[in-house]
C-alpha cells in the first residue's frame, strides 16, 4: 500500500483580496433633513405659482366676457392739416404729432382734451421737417394741396397718404382710416352722418314747406372787407342738404371778397350765416356794414334769419367733428325747440312749431333728430361743446380759407 503523499505549504504568498468599491459618504442627518424640507417647500411654491396663474387668468376671461379682443397697436401718426387731426381724433387716435390751429391756438378747443401733451410740428402751410423726422412716425397724413411740394421730403421720412383738398372731410376720414387699419370705424361714422342729413333735410323741408329749398349765404367779416363763400367745407354741407347758393357766388371757385358797402345786394339770400372772431375791428366792420340800408334791405335781415355760427365749425375744423358740430348749429336755428342748447343730440322730444303754430306732428312723423351722441362718435363730447364755444383769436394766413 503507498503512502499518502505529504501536503507541503506552498513557497507562493496567497493571492490579495479584490479591493471592495468606496462608499459615498452619507450627509449628515441634519443637512439631509434640510434637503428634504428645502424640496418640499419649492414644489408647494410651484403649486401654488401656478394656481395663482390660472385663477388670474379665469378671472381676466370672466371680466372681458364677450368682448372683442383690444385693437392692435395703433401706428405712430402724423397729421399735418386740421381736417386728418380732427378724423383722427373721431376714430379714437392720439397722433403722435399735428400742426397748429388756425385760430384758438395752439389747439382748437374741441380738440384739446384729446390732443392734450402731443408734439405739435409747426404751421399746416409749412410743417417743421426735422421735427416730424424726430418724432420717427409710422405714417403721415398730408393734402396734396399744401404738401405737395414736400412730398419727396416727407416719403423719406415714413409712408405719406395725401387727400385731395383740405376741405373734404370724407375724403380726409378715408385716408386716416385706410393708413390705421380703421375702415370699420369710418364707415359707421358715415353710415349716422348720412342718417344726419337725411334726418336734417326731411325737417327743413317739411318746416319751410314751398320756401324750400333756401337759398344760404355764408359770410365771414374781416377787418376790411368781407367774404361769400360759395364752395368748400359749409358749402359743400349746405350742399348736402339741400340748399342752395346766392345768384352771386354761382361759378366763384372758392368765392368772392367785398370790399364796399355797394356790394351787399350781393349777399341777397334765404338766411345768411355770419362767421365772426373776437377781435375788434372785425366786429367793428361787422356792425357798421348790418346798420347800413343796404343791409336792411336783404331777404334774409328782413326774415330775421341773419344767424351767427361758430367760425372753427363752419370752416377750420374740417373734419367729421366738426362737420358733426356744424349740423348742431343747424338744429339750434332752425329748430331752437327741438335741439337744445347743448346740441340736436340732447334735445327735448317734443316736435317745434312751424311758423303758422301748426304742430309738425301733423305734417310729418314723431321721430326724434338724429344727434351727435346718437352717432356715438369717440370724441363727439367735445365736439357738440365747439357748437357753443367762439373762436378768440384771429386767423393769421388767408390760405387757411380754401
Amino acid at each position: 500500500m503507498m503512502p499518502s503523499p505529504t501536503l507541503r505549504p506552498s513557497s507562493h504568498p496567497p493571492a490579495p483580496s479584490p479591493p471592495r468599491p468606496l462608499r459615498p459618504r452619507s450627509a449628515p442627518s441634519a443637512l439631509r433633513e434640510l434637503l428634504k424640507l428645502l424640496a418640499l417647500l419649492s414644489g408647494a411654491l410651484l403649486f401654488a405659482a401656478i394656481a395663482l396663474l390660472a385663477g388670474m387668468l379665469l378671472f381676466a376671461e370672466t371680466a372681458r366676457g364677450d368682448t372683442a379682443p383690444p385693437p392692435a397697436t395703433s401706428p405712430r401718426l402724423v397729421t399735418l392739416y386740421q381736417g386728418a387731426t380732427d378724423s383722427a381724433v373721431a376714430l379714437g387716435l392720439t397722433p403722435i404729432g399735428v400742426v397748429d390751429a388756425w385760430m384758438e391756438k395752439p389747439t382748437y378747443r374741441y380738440l384739446r382734451s384729446a390732443l392734450n401733451g402731443v408734439e405739435h410740428v409747426g404751421l399746416e402751410t409749412q410743417p417743421n421737417l426735422e421735427k416730424i423726422a424726430w418724432l420717427d412716425p409710422d405714417v403721415i397724413i398730408g393734402t396734396r394741396f399744401r404738401h405737395e411740394r414736400v412730398r419727396p421730403l416727407l416719403e423719406r421720412i415714413a409712408p405719406t397718404r395725401f387727400a385731395a383738398n383740405v376741405y373734404d372731410f370724407r375724403s380726409s376720414l378715408d385716408e386716416v382710416a385706410q393708413a390705421t387699419g380703421r375702415e370699420a370705424q369710418a364707415r359707421e361714422l358715415m353710415t349716422c352722418w348720412n342718417a344726419r342729413i337725411a334726418d336734417l333735410r326731411q325737417r327743413l323741408a317739411h318746416h319751410l314747406g314751398d320756401d324750400w329749398p333756401q337759398k344760404a349765404a355764408v359770410v365771414r367779416f374781416k377787418s376790411d372787407h368781407l367774404r361769400l363763400y360759395s364752395t368748400g367745407f359749409a358749402g359743400s354741407i349746405l350742399g348736402k342738404i339741400g340748399f342752395e347758393q346766392p345768384d352771386a357766388a354761382s361759378d366763384q371757385g372758392w368765392g368772392i371778397k367785398l370790399t364796399s358797402e355797394e356790394n351787399i345786394p350781393t349777399l341777397d339770400a334765404d338766411v345768411i350765416f355770419v362767421l365772426l372772431e373776437d377781435d375788434p375791428a372785425i366786429l367793428a366792420t361787422y356792425r357798421h356794414w348790418t346798420a347800413h340800408p343796404l343791409w336792411q334791405r336783404l331777404k334774409a335781415a328782413q326774415a330775421g334769419r341773419v344767424y351767427e355760427v361758430n367760425t372753427v365749425n363752419w370752416i377750420m375744423g374740417g373734419g367729421i367733428l366738426a362737420a358733426n358740430a356744424m349740423l348742431d348749429d343747424l338744429y339750434r336755428h332752425y329748430f331752437p325747440q327741438l335741439a337744445s342748447s347743448e346740441s340736436a343730440a340732447s334735445a327735448s322730444r317734443s316736435l317745434p312749431l312751424a311758423a303758422d303754430s301748426t304742430p309738425l306732428a301733423a305734417r310729418m312723423p314723431q321721430q326724434a333728430p338724429v344727434g351727435t351722441a346718437d352717432c356715438q362718435l369717440a370724441f363727439a363730447s367735445d365736439a357738440r361743446t365747439a357748437a357753443k364755444t367762439h373762436s378768440s383769436t384771429r386767423a393769421t394766413d388767408d390760405q387757411q380759407d380754401s
